[in-house]
């Protein structure tokens, strides 16, 4: 049995590769999962820290 791991691919990153490996950890579309990300950073609240702060601690893929 393979368990999908939640890191940061080396390809078909568009920043930093966060909604890439968060989408293939869970099996979700990406670029719905980046029009998401995207689209809740116009609204207030803590998304680009969110972001950062995965960024710093998902891992790069091996």
């Amino acid at each position: 049995m393979t368990t999908k791991t939640l890191s940061r691919p080396r390809q078909g990153r568009m920043i930093a590769g966060v909604c890439a490996g968060i989408a293939r950890r869970f099996g979700w579309n990406v670029t719905l999962l980046r029009v998401l990300v995207v689209a809740s950073i116009l609204l207030p609240g803590p998304q680009v820290l969110a972001y950062i702060v995965f960024w710093i601690l998902m891992p790069n893929d091996d």
